[in-house]
């Protein structure tokens, strides 16, 4: 008799596969999908040691915007993760920015004309100077959306 493994068959591999797709649900796809998001759009942003060369603002935006639009089908299938994918969202955002990305949010959707500007609207141009808000009044993030304010 011999100690070394078998490979399995193709019927074996094939009622492995249907087993897991059973037990398989979409919430899970979403989540594992919002991780693969996050984490490369965390190495386009070429902040991390080894990856200068790989960055692409472009990718990170796109990684952002892709992680926003699934959050309302997480608040309702997976409202216990949606705190730590916010966070996720939110350090992206800011390591966005920090590689000179613009502003990010739902409104400012890739171009597809030929601008120079790798479809990031408002790239290379200098932001635009707002008045200081008034004492109780809301700030420019907070009235445009961009900001997530807890309970809001």
């Amino acid at each position: 008799m011999s100690s070394e493994p078998r490979e399995p068959s193709e019927e074996e591999l094939r009622a492995a596969y249907e087993a897991e797709i059973k037990r398989l649900r979409v919430e899970h796809v979403l989540l594992d999908n919002v991780v693969a998001l996050a984490n490369l759009g965390m190495r386009r942003t070429g902040l991390a040691p080894g990856t200068e060369g790989e960055r692409d603002p472009a990718q990170v935006r796109l990684a952002i915007e892709a992680i926003r639009a699934m959050l309302p089908l997480l608040e309702q299938s997976a409202p216990d993760q949606v705190a730590a994918i916010r966070d996720a969202v939110s350090q992206l955002q800011m390591a966005y920015v920090r590689i000179g990305g613009g502003p990010v949010s739902p409104a400012d959707a890739p171009e597809t004309g030929a601008g120079g500007s790798g479809g990031v609207p408002g790239a290379g141009e200098p932001p635009a100077q707002e008045p200081p808000p008034k004492p109780g009044e809301a700030g420019p993030a907070q009235r445009s959306g961009r900001l997530w304010v807890p309970g809001q």
